[in-house]
């Protein structure tokens, strides 16, 4: 069973601009998380968003929770600087040196609803890890990353050495050449495309896709592998649209993950 599944290098997924969209993807590219409303208003007016769109969609995203507002300065809610840290991850992946073993999660609890199970296969794919069979979950062990307390709970999580080749194992789990092949579509998108709008679109989808990187040892990847390309593409627009939040008066703006 694979993870990670993708659309083919035609299918890349472009998602339409909204007020909303673009607001959220500001501020999930800026440390901290906040920009003063003039910023914002700046930062839109690429994307043909008027300022009152704007000003009605933020009223929205503070409704809805999105959004905290304290003396004109909007910054993301606590429910959303998880996201801010996934995506963070995702350009940034934190590793370590492989030892040839396997990380390896084994679902044990029982008589879970279907919502809690489709929670907890959602939480453990966000984990980078596979599903090799119904409740058995793995990766190479390569990852620096905080384990969730809350999993011991639902899950036994040990090491293992499959007797599989670990390329070959790789390769079942997750489709590596279909990554690959979007990753490459993508990348000739950032070259070619020019209008802001069109751009924000692309490295929207940019952030999405690093977002569903395995980030497998090299040893077991195809080459040549397109992530670093991807994300050193990606941390060139995030510089460039930081610049322009400093700028006056014009603006450019920035990504989402989703």
């Amino acid at each position: 069973m694979r993870m990670n599944a993708t659309q083919s290098p035609d299918d890349v997924e472009l998602r339409p601009l909204s007020a909303r969209s673009v607001v959220l993807s500001l501020l999930l590219g800026v440390h901290p998380p906040e920009l003063p409303v003039r910023d914002l208003v700046r930062s839109v007016e690429p994307f043909g968003i008027a300022g009152s769109t704007l000003r009605a969609a933020l009223s929205r995203m503070v409704t809805a929770g999105d959004l905290d507002r304290a003396d004109g300065v909007y910054r993301l809610s606590e429910r959303l600087l998880e996201r801010q840290r996934r995506q963070d991850d995702a350009v940034h992946p934190r590793t370590r040196a492989w030892d040839g073993s396997w990380e390896t999660v084994v679902v044990t609890a029982t008589g879970r609803g279907p919502a809690e199970r489709a929670e907890l296969r959602a939480e453990l794919s966000r984990l980078r890890l596979a599903e090799l069979r119904e409740g058995v979950w793995l990766r190479p062990a390569n990852l620096r990353r905080p384990w969730p307390t809350h999993l011991a709970e639902f899950t036994q999580r040990f090491t293992a050495r499959p007797e599989q080749p670990d390329r070959a194992l790789a390769a079942t789990l997750w489709p590596l050449d279909d990554w690959a092949h979007t990753a490459g579509a993508l990348l000739a998108d950032v070259a070619r495309l020019t209008h802001p709008a069109d751009r924000f679109a692309t490295f929207a989808a940019i952030v999405r896709h690093l977002v569903t990187d395995p980030v497998l040892p090299d040893d077991l990847l195809p080459a040549p592998w397109p992530a670093p390309a991807l994300r050193s593409a990606y941390t060139g627009y995030q510089r460039e649209v930081t610049e322009a939040l400093h700028r006056e008066p014009t603006s450019t703006a920035r990504l989402d993950e989703g």
